[in-house]
């Protein structure tokens, strides 16, 4: 039997999400989302039309909202459906996810504006946090609905005035916490590290801070989707940002993130940009120094997941389109066991090992930009991350170490020049 959900952005109905009664996924735009001044599509690969897209046109969006690999696997159990069922899980924990998409049950109440949330004692926290393994994103908990894209550990929470909370239903959150993992040694100092470094040298991202609860080190990433107000009676409000990952955006589906498997270029990247960018020359910009600073911190993992268009609407009508602040960096080159290729090559080279000015030269060709611009930004971005790495507190040895990793790999770029 046909089932559907009710997909909405903010406050209004965008489409429907229906399974049919073949188990295939279908989107279609309410007529209601179409017809309205100034629309927008909910994805740069859904672009608005009346007729439906079939599975494979819409699944890189939708299934790129949910969790992946053996995370999405472990959900699937503790719910008792498919781990293959995109819809299912949607209809499971699609409340609180990336950007401002909600899923309901057709025809159900609307995202209520009266938000719930479970307050939590340090224990109660310790012991979500050591439960994430087995319990990811709290699925299957009573009135949490939450979902997050990655194969990470991580759990969504509201914290306002040093309190900390658990959203329920629809609930927005502020902040994503993301605790050790005993595979990587101090990958939550190592993460912190090159996250505070990046905005130390002058690049838009995510802001993060460390914290311990129990003996339990986690990262607190503020979610930069989130909107801060008040209420008439000054009481804190929030509300949701739209936004999208490069792979949901090029219709790529996650089990494709990576490039040598048939995912996005840096040249689609550029090509994305370019194309939906309400500041272009801005926004390209900021993707050559993110690309160039995954390169000095060594993140091979920044994979087309991990680059995010963000949405703020209009008053009357459309939206601004922008790059979206950096999140997920990490110096992956410190973890002996993990990939030495790059999820992206620069130029002819995966290998990061062997990248040369000559492939920076090539990105810039792919990419539409001038060759001297982007080889001189190489070593001058490269100064910068030292001269930053005095600003940012190193506060572990695993920090300490991938710091002087991090300025070995500078040094090595300097001689781009």
């Amino acid at each position: 039997m046909a089932r559907t959900l009710d997909v909405y952005v903010g406050d209004d109905i965008a489409g429907q999400l229906v399974q049919d009664d073949g188990g295939q996924m279908l989107f279609t735009y309410a007529e209601g989302w179409l017809k309205r001044q100034g629309s927008v599509p909910l994805s740069q690969s859904l672009p608005l039309r009346p007729e439906p897209f079939k599975g494979k046109e819409c699944r890189g969006f939708f299934g790129g909202i949910l969790p992946e690999q053996e995370k999405r696997e472990i959900i699937a159990r503790n719910l008792g459906i498919s781990a293959h069922n995109d819809y299912a899980m949607l209809e499971r924990i699609g409340g609180e996810c990336a950007g401002a998409v909600t899923f309901v049950p057709a025809g159900g109440a609307p995202p209520e504006k009266n938000y719930d949330y479970r307050k939590l004692t340090d224990a109660e926290l310790a012991d979500i946090l050591r439960e994430l393994p087995k319990r990811p994103l709290l699925a299957g908990d009573k009135g949490i609905r939450l979902s997050l894209a990655g194969a990470q550990d991580k759990v969504a929470v509201r914290i306002e005035g040093g309190e900390v909370s658990v959203p329920l239903g629809g609930a927005p959150s502020t902040h994503i916490l993301k605790p050790a993992v005993e595979r990587f040694e101090g990958v939550v100092f190592n993460e912190a590290l090159c996250m505070k470094l990046s905005a130390a040298a002058g690049l838009p991202a995510a802001a993060v801070e460390i914290r311990t609860v129990d003996g339990i080190d986690f990262l607190v990433v503020e979610r930069y989707d989130r909107l801060h107000g008040k209420s008439a009676d000054g009481k804190p409000t929030l509300g949701r940002l739209h936004q999208e990952d490069f792979c949901q955006a090029l219709g790529f589906v996650s089990e494709m993130k990576y490039q040598v498997e048939g995912g996005p270029s840096l040249k689609q990247c550029f090509g994305l940009l370019r194309d939906v960018s309400s500041t272009p020359v801005i926004d390209l910009a900021r993707l050559v120094d993110a690309v160039i600073f995954n390169y000095l911190v060594g993140n091979n993992d920044a994979h087309g997941k991990n680059y995010s268009l963000l949405y703020k609407p209009f008053e009357k009508g459309g939206r601004e389109t922008r790059f979206s602040p950096l999140y997920d960096i990490v110096s992956t080159v410190y973890y002996p066991d993990l990939s030495r290729d790059m999820a992206m090559k620069i130029g002819k080279e995966y290998s990061s090992e062997r990248i040369t000015a000559k492939d920076f030269e090539q990105l810039a060709e792919e990419a539409g930009l001038g060759k001297p611009l982007v080889r001189r930004r190489v070593p001058e971005l490269a100064n910068t991350v030292i001269q930053s790495l005095t600003k940012v507190q190193i506060v572990n040895v695993t920090a300490e170490k991938v710091a002087a990793l991090i300025r070995e790999r500078c040094e090595k770029a300097r001689s781009f020049a």
